[in-house]
Parts: structure tokens; sequence; C-alpha cells
């Protein structure tokens, strides 16, 4: 299917999940940044599907079938349709489109395994999940694409509804099992009572779990869905369940979220950052996981009523839900706004608006990322341009068990500034890092981005050999090794002893805000060229500035122990903390001109 060749007056004739993909990508319904991105993702994926290096496919069947079960078997358990049958709403048979609809070409498996769908209070979210519990109960199955008439069912389903506390774990599972009760077809085929449900044949159950449940461990989940992420302390209910799955055949997760507080480091906003960088493209597809945000954009205001839709979707219908929703929203924002109360206006922006509050986030290169990638070259095309050029390199030697790096800083004829950088970590930690950054770190070191050093820890050694080697096969220049005394006195003194020129550079602001601020300026000005380095791109975009009162900045991760890495940008700041006296003291001379003898 050549989605490209579309035409908009043929958009009936597609399948709903298809059809609301490219209504959003015209503009023809109201998104955000992420929403559009996800709808872009799924286009793409059509356009690519059942190539030799996509193996998957749309089948549409698998789709229709998770709407059928919805619009056939489930109804309302409160509000004003309570009892009636659910009818899915447009943006809803795109996610369940895609999540059910995506299947191995081969094997007909579900293609997602988690799912991260983040949208606001209201939307109905509660509802579709109770849905979703008891259809991996009843419905879940297996089979070729465009064969249903071969479809497998698992025995003894095992379905989690899993929240913070209790309380929020009963919520889904109570209302699957009122939506249970309601319906005659899904009634024949389980047996509900007032503390569990399991199949009528097939065993399994359908059970609440919360961090108070004593015995965590499932085994082998078929379906797992954990309620507001964003309350979750910790990831330990998500990664012992996710630790269950590779037993079952098409193992799925359902994250199902608002926005929160991000005062905590927590793990719900640990994911989104990473699923947002994923999107981004700073960080590989993840083929498996489907990902919705559904927010206001950050240069949205959130008094405009035209933007709530963004991140409320069921406010792009007109039916008597969303009227209601609607004037809800409306006098929230009223009553939050004329009391001045911060705190009834960030509960306003989490719950309404999908925004994080209380975030001491302030991202260094906020809103010009797309602009620094935009800067990078070939590796080829770099090493040929700064072939034989002086270099100031810059260290940041971290914990010798994590990320070090080194960056070289170079000054063109053309008046730019050329930077690189290369990371180094000790081989015995590369997967557990990899686990915990979400960075594939083997792969970039076999692309020649870092390089994983022998042992538990990082010996410098790799440092000065890798200085060395650029300076034998590109003949670059060492002018100075600018670099952090932390940790740095006995290689300091080696580095000495090999004649090259050290420079100490202190690690405050009032030394290190005028090359951070400088680096930035250069990006903004395009007077910046770099060899598109992932890894550094990477650091780029998780540093955070702090400022002083003097509007002083310096980089930081957003916390001590995150493991948001800046290292590399913080060892490429070092080395243009010097390049940037020799740019100056070089356009002073080239203005003034030799002096006369």
């Amino acid at each position: 299917m050549q989605i490209s060749s579309i035409d908009l007056n043929e958009l009936e004739d597609l399948h709903p999940t298809t059809r609301y993909a490219i209504e959003i990508v015209e503009g023809i319904r109201p998104s955000c940044k992420r929403e559009r991105q996800a709808c872009e993702r799924h286009l793409r994926d059509l356009e690519r599907q059942e190539t030799d290096d996509f193996p998957f496919v749309f089948d549409e069947s698998r789709a229709d079938r998770i709407f059928d079960w919805f619009e056939h078997c489930c109804r309302h358990v409160r509000g004003p349709f309570s009892g009636q049958l659910i009818e899915l709403q447009p943006f809803q048979m795109f996610d369940l489109g895609c999540i059910f609809g995506w299947v191995d070409r081969n094997n007909g498996r579900r293609r997602f395994k988690k799912c991260f769908n983040m949208r606001a209070r209201g939307n109905v979210k509660s509802t579709e999940m109770s849905g979703l519990a008891l259809y991996g109960m009843c419905g879940d199955c297996v089979y070729p694409p465009g064969q249903p008439e071969l479809r497998r069912y698992e025995d003894s389903p095992e379905v989690e509804c899993a929240a913070v506390d209790k309380g929020q774990a009963k919520r889904v599972w109570g209302d699957a099992q009122e939506m249970g009760k309601k319906s005659p077809d899904i009634l024949k085929r389980l047996v509900i009572k007032k503390t569990y449900i399991e199949h009528a044949k097939r065993g399994g159950w359908l059970r609440p779990l919360s961090k108070d449940t004593k015995n965590k461990d499932s085994g082998a989940p078929c379906m797992v869905i954990i309620d507001e992420y964003h309350a979750h302390p910790s990831s330990e209910i998500h990664d012992v369940l996710y630790s269950g799955f590779g037993k079952r055949e098409q193992s799925l997760m359902m994250i199902i979220t608002t926005a929160g507080k991000d005062s905590q480091n927590g793990p719900c906003k640990k994911e989104y950052d990473h699923l947002c960088k994923m999107l981004d493209g700073d960080k590989p597809m993840n083929e498996s996981y489907f990902v919705m945000i559904r927010e206001l954009d950050k240069e949205d205001d959130p008094h405009d009523e035209t933007t709530w839709v963004k991140a409320n979707p069921i406010l792009q219908e007109d039916n008597e839900y969303s009227r209601i929703l609607r004037n809800q929203i409306r006098a929230e924002h009223d009553e939050a706004f004329d009391s001045g109360d911060p705190d009834k206006i960030r509960e306003f922006l989490i719950k309404r608006c999908d925004r994080w509050q209380a975030d001491s986030e302030n991202k260094y290169m906020s809103g010009i990322m797309d602009k620094w990638k935009a800067l990078g070259i070939t590796r080829q095309d770099f090493l040929e341009l700064v072939k034989s050029k002086n270099t100031w390199v810059g260290l940041d030697l971290a914990k010798t068990t994590d990320l070090t790096a080194d960056g070289n800083v170079f000054l063109l004829e053309d008046g730019r500034f050329a930077i690189t950088a290369h990371g180094f970590m000790p081989e015995e930690t590369a997967t557990k890092h990899e686990h915990t950054d979400r960075v594939p770190y083997r792969d970039w070191a076999k692309d020649g981005w870092c390089t994983l050093t022998e042992g538990a820890v990082t010996d410098y050694k790799y440092i000065k050999a890798h200085i060395k080697k650029m300076e034998d096969e590109q003949q670059w220049k060492v002018e100075e090794i600018c670099f952090d005394n932390y940790n740095a006195t006995h290689f300091v003194q080696e580095l000495e002893s090999d004649g090259y020129e050290m420079v100490n550079i202190p690690q405050v602001m009032k030394h290190l805000s005028a090359p951070t601020k400088f680096l930035r300026e250069l990006v903004l000005q395009e007077k910046i060229v770099h060899d598109g380095s992932p890894l550094l791109t990477w650091c780029i975009s998780n540093a955070v500035e702090i400022s002083d009162t003097n509007g002083n900045i310096k980089l930081s991760k957003k916390h001590k122990d995150d493991s948001q890495r800046i290292d590399l940008v913080a060892a490429v700041i070092n080395a243009l903390s010097r390049a940037m006296i020799a740019d100056y003291q070089r356009s002073i001379f080239e203005k003034r001109g030799p002096r006369s003898l």
C-alpha cells in the first residue's frame, strides 16, 4: 500500500486505524507532536511491511477482532452510558488497532510486547483497560495473518491488573468484574466471583496486584495492565511482571497513565523521557514498543480551549460525553487560575493538560536539538575536514566504572568550530549500563563511537592510546589537554611526561559558564560542525543547565545518580573553554593585522 499516494477523498475506504493516522498527519484532526509521531510511524511501517528488514504486517482482521470485542461484548459500567455497549472512538481504534493489528508475518504473533499510553484524566482509560483485561482472559489468540480459522488460545490465561496500591489495582479489576457481569457473552466464558475471576474452561486468573501483594511473581502473564504508572515510586512491579515474559506466545504489557510530578525521579517520567527520545530519533526505535503520548505541546497556552483536545482526544468527537468533559475541564480551569493556588494550577496542568510538573529540568539544548542534528556530517567527511589540524582535547574522567570521555575541538579557516568526542566504558559493566541507561553501548562500540575497555574499570591508558591514535592516523596536533582535576592527578602527570600541555579547568560556574553558553550560540548561529556521533548527541540531549543568581550556567544531569549521562559534552566544553580563547585571539589578530616592526 502506497500511503503517500492516497487521495484524501478515499479516506472512508481505509481501515479505521490507518484513516485516523492520515487524518492526524494531514492536520484534519488536531494533535500534539507526540501523537503525530506515533501516526507517522504507523504510516511508515505500512510502507515497509513484509520487507526483509521489517518482518511485520498489519493484519486488519486482528485489529477488527479487538474492535468487535469492545463493541459487541463490553458495556460501560458508570457514567451517562452505563449499561450500553461501548462504541470505540476513532483515537481508540488507532491505538488498539496498532497494538493488536501489527503481527509477525511468519507466525501471526503480536508485534508489540509493551505499550505506553499517556492521556489526560477523563478519557476512558479505566474503561478501556477493563475491556482489555477481559479480552486477555477470553478472546486473545494467535493465528497466521489473514487466517482466523487457524486461531489458537493459550491455556490458563494470566491477566494482571497492577497499580501502586491495592485500591487502585482493584479499580480496573472491579470495573472488569462489573463489565463481565453485564455481558451475557462474557459471563458464559468466565467464572466471576466476589474475590476472583477465572476462565470457565481454560482456568487461569484475572487478578489485582499492587506493592502490597505478598507474592508479585505471577510466573507467566499473558497480559499485564499497569495503571497510573506516574504514581509508582519505583519500577518494581513493572520489572517483576516483565521478567515473566517469554513463557507465552505473545505477552503484552499495557502501561496507562497521565502525567505526574517529577520531583522524585520516578520510573514513569524516566520512561516518558526515554520514549520521547526514541520518537525524536535520539535513541534507536524499539520495534516491539508501541508509544502514544497525548499532551499539550510546550508552546501551547493552557488557557486556550482549542488546545485541550491534544491531551483529551475524546474532545475530538461531538457527543454527550465530550460535552460533559469539556464543561468539567473548563470549570476546573477557571477554579484553578481564578484562585491563584499553585497546587490547583499544577493539578490542572497535570491531569487535564497532561503536562509534567514540579520538574527542575531545564534542558540545555531545549528546542534546538533538531538544529544540532542538522549540523552533523558523515564521519568520513568530518575526518577529511579536520585532517592535520590543531586540536584542543577535553577530558571528562568520571568514575572508572562509568562512562568517561575525551572530546576534540578544532578551529576551521571559515570561522566555524568542528567538534567530536569519544566514550570509554568497562566491558564488564557495559551490559548493566545498557539496561540502566537504555542505550546500545555495544553497538556504538562496534561502530567506533566508543571503546569498551577490558575488565570492570576503565584504565585511562585507553584514553591516552586514543589520543595518540588520532595524532598518528589523522595527524592531529594537540594544542592543549583540558581536564577536570577530579580523579586525574596521576593521569595528568603521565600525560605531562609525554610532553602534552595540560590545563586544569575548574568545574565551577564562573569558569564553565562562558564555554557552555558559547557552544549553544555556535549551534544557533550554525557555526559548528560535528561527525554525527549518536553517543555525543545522546549526552547533549540529556544535559540540563543549572544557574546562579549572576546568570552563570553549567551543565548537570537531572539527578546525581541519574543514568542520563552527559560525559561527552562535558569533555567538549572543557576543550572549548580554551579553544574559544584562541579563536578570540585569532579574531583580534585578523582585525589589527600583524604589527609592523
